[in-house]
């Protein structure tokens, strides 16, 4: 193992590292994305993966955490100054630690008799890998998404994932029109503004859910074409954040299955 220092913005791997953290063309051109922080990256190495290329800063050697990291990578690390490591860096606060990964390819086939979770246009960052993360703790093994919900493979959406995307099968720019009538379990789709309550529904077998556009709510084929549920809010607010109700929902399942 090599440690390398790179100094200059300029240099092609300075150059390649930000594409890939700003631009989704770039992954897409690419078939590459980013990890940060010494979780996610020890979360993808533990999987028995391998980086393309790890950049760290000079003292983050020395550092207990960063030590396991070493011991797993295969390959060289990349040494950046402080100044250069915050200019890309997405976080900040976190220990200095950025991979490049290759994106996984050839998911299976979609399972239409299984426990899903189908994002239609929910495009905050955060909001989706959080809802990754509560799917991987419900024992959802896939996720679907549509064109216009946040690339589920950028950095951000992998940092609010903290590892979930690592044990998912992950599609990404589903028909929603394409995909619906092919399942063969219960579908629900959650409404604010519909009267059937979600504790009145039995989620003991297997079933997919659909989590509408943070503004907009689901589609009108969405509601029409699923089952539309909502959460009872005796406080009265208009509606829950996406990634609360979505997990809400998700464990209700569970609570169900104990």
């Amino acid at each position: 193992m090599a440690v390398i220092f790179l100094e200059s913005r300029d240099n092609a791997k300075i150059k390649h590292l930000r594409g890939l953290i700003e631009l989704n063309s770039a992954r897409k051109k690419h078939q590459q994305t980013v990890l940060e922080g010494a979780h996610l990256c020890l979360a993808w190495l533990q999987q028995q993966k391998k980086f393309s290329a790890l950049f760290t800063t000079e003292a983050t050697l020395e550092h207990p955490e960063f030590s396991q990291i070493m011991q797993l990578h295969q390959g060289h690390i990349f040494i950046l100054s402080e100044v250069l490591y915050k200019d890309l860096s997405l976080l900040g606060t976190t220990l200095p630690c950025l991979a490049i990964i290759e994106l996984p390819q050839n998911p299976p086939e979609i399972d239409f008799n299984q426990d899903t979770l189908i994002l239609e246009n929910v495009q905050d960052p955060g909001n989706v890998g959080t809802l990754l993360r509560s799917a991987a703790a419900a024992n959802i093994k896939q996720v679907l998404c549509t064109q216009g919900s946040a690339s589920l493979w950028a950095p951000r959406v992998l940092r609010a994932g903290m590892g979930a995307h690592f044990s998912l099968s992950c599609y990404e720019n589903i028909v929603l029109q394409e995909i619906l009538p092919q399942f063969k379990i219960p579908v629900y789709v959650t409404s604010s503004h519909r009267s059937t309550s979600l504790y009145s529904k039995d989620l003991s077998q297997a079933c997919a859910w659909i989590l509408g556009n943070e503004g907009q709510g689901a589609s009108d084929y969405a509601l029409e074409h699923a089952q539309a549920v909502t959460i009872p809010q005796p406080g009265g607010q208009e509606s829950l954040n996406v990634a609360i109700a979505g997990s809400i929902c998700l464990f209700e399942m569970v609570r169900q299955r104990q």
